[in-house]
């Protein structure tokens, strides 16, 4: 019952269009983690401009609810973002609603910038509320981007393809280490003070004001760049046909798309319909798909808890290990400069590598054996080093810089990739965006426990209490690998397959009632 659209789709062979709707949809994840993670280079900064206080002897430091709400209220916009533009994406088509995202993101990074007031109060103030609103553009990308290129996508390259978009956010988090890095220098070398240790007062620089406004303001570049590339993209073939139940543009749409011919089968929709005629909060999807929604929301919960943790408390991990310096034997932007080095540093060889080993093995391996390794070494690196947190901070610095970016490494070669992955592709076309934003959702509240949580118990640098942080983590994750076994293997099946959309029941798609009767007419036969 497969229209010949879909499965021209699935057979297309990969060609320039591909790699253009990769870069196009990519640079929302670029503009996503510089956003979300460039806040990590500046936020010692901010303590030290706007809450010094001279009586501590210590350089200024954001209160600890301020310091939560600065460094999270982004996730809590993206988590908003993430429901409703995931829903209307199903509503409303992905191509109507993708061009908002990037208008938000560039506006409110921008606005974040420019945060403008008479007092600490007033200048956080209206930071934390475009913030929010950044967060909820950049929710909005999720969903919208992981559906398009799965619906783009040919069945051989699609998790690779999906994957690649992914992989951007780690260019991304590179990209905030590397200008905050580049600014800082700048700064710096324009605009030298002494240590705070010889003096308090001098050793914050005023210019410091502008450096972090700067830094947060590059982020709306890369989204004002493919603003009109995202706007050019035709609405994906399948939603157009099954959703909006266009077979004939659908057809036109992706024969131009593809350089193809197309013949439009506008008679089998009503077959597609039939098949797919339950909604979200049915019984029948519940049956179908239940088991899944509840693995991918499960997985991507956990996992963010562990992967947010260790970026929000890297400036809190990084003097541990011997990256930077002590804070009272650096100036303002010279903390800056080396928080963002060290940065910069875990990025380029713990993360960044790790998603691209994911694009490069994702069809080979699977996402299913993949997210298991990844769960299970992420687990098992953290709790080595809640272990030996003492012996490896205060003995052997370059063991534990090397077991924290394995960390990071297995959790993009790993889950945190495929958490991504697996939600555009095991539901159905007319809730794959709604399904994808409810996991994606679950993923930003278990950051949100990082952030506000496993951030706010660790805010100190207590090495006892990043010890036991690093124990609990360990033990999230052991939780994440068992609840992969919620989900299933997609690779190299077309979405149709896999979703039941097609009419055929798959090994996925099955409800208890099928399997029972398929495995009786199976006994049958055997005896016939």
């Amino acid at each position: 019952m497969a229209l010949e659209v879909l499965e021209a789709l699935d057979s297309a062979r990969t060609q320039w269009y591909h790699v253009t709707a990769i870069v196009i949809a990519g640079m929302g994840f670029f503009t996503d983690a510089y956003d979300l993670f460039c806040i990590s280079t500046v936020s010692k900064l901010l303590g030290r401009l706007y809450y010094f206080d001279p009586s501590t002897n210590k350089p200024g430091k954001l209160p600890p609810n301020l310091n939560n709400a600065v460094t999270g209220v982004a996730l809590v916009g993206t988590l908003t973002g993430q429901l409703v533009f995931g829903w209307l994406g199903d509503k409303l088509g992905r191509k109507k609603v993708y061009g908002i995202t990037l208008i938000l993101m560039v506006v409110c990074a921008i606005c974040s910038g420019l945060s403008m007031g008479s007092s600490a109060k007033s200048v956080f103030g209206t930071l934390c509320f475009f913030r929010f609103w950044l967060g909820f553009g950049i929710g909005g990308d999720y969903p919208l981007s992981a559906t398009i290129m799965s619906e783009y996508a040919n069945k051989r390259t699609r998790g690779a393809f999906i994957a690649a978009v992914f992989a951007m956010q780690g260019v991304g988090i590179i990209f905030a280490g590397m200008v905050s890095m580049l600014f800082s220098a700048i700064f710096k070398s324009y605009y030298d003070a002494p240590t705070f240790s010889s003096n308090p007062i001098l050793s914050t620089q005023p210019e410091g004001d502008l450096l972090w406004r700067l830094v947060l303001m590059v982020g709306a570049i890369p989204a004002m760049l493919t603003y009109y590339w995202r706007m050019k993209m035709p609405e994906t073939g399948r939603y157009t046909a099954i959703v909006e139940g266009n077979a004939k543009q659908a057809a036109a749409d992706m024969a131009r798309v593809l350089d193809i011919e197309i013949i439009a089968e506008q008679d089998k929709l009503a077959d597609f319909k039939a098949a797919n005629d339950y909604s979200l909060w049915s019984q029948e999807f519940f049956n179908r798909h239940g088991r899944h929604l509840i693995g991918t929301m499960s997985c991507w919960f956990l996992l963010d808890i562990a992967f947010y943790s260790q970026n929000l408390t890297q400036k809190d991990i990084f003097p541990a290990m011997g990256l930077i310096d002590k804070d009272v034997d650096m100036n303002a932007i010279g903390e800056v400069l080396q928080t963002s080095r060290a940065m910069f540093i875990i990025a380029l060889f713990g993360t960044f590598p790790g998603y691209w080993f994911t694009v490069f093995f994702i069809e080979k391996i699977g996402r299913y054996k993949i997210q298991l390794v990844g769960f299970f070494m992420m687990s098992f690196f953290m709790f080595v080093i809640g272990v030996k947190y003492e012996y490896l901070k205060d003995e052997n610095k370059n063991l534990f810089a090397l077991l924290y970016g394995l960390t990071f490494f297995f959790a993009n070669f790993g889950p945190n990739s495929t958490t991504f992955v697996l939600p555009a592709e095991l539901f159905p076309t007319r809730v794959r965006s709604t399904c994808h934003a409810l996991s994606a959702a679950a993923g930003k509240a278990g950051a949100m426990v990082g952030a506000f949580g496993i951030q706010y118990y660790t805010l100190d640098g207590s090495p006892k209490k990043i010890k036991r942080t690093m124990m609990i983590l360990a033990v999230t994750n052991m939780i994440g690998f068992f609840c992969s076994f919620l989900v299933t293997e997609t690779k190299g099946r077309s979405l149709e397959e896999i979703s039941g959309e097609d009419g055929r029941e798959s090994d996925i798609t099955a409800t208890p009632n099928d399997r029972v009767l398929e495995t009786h007419h199976e006994s049958r036969t055997e005896k016939m």
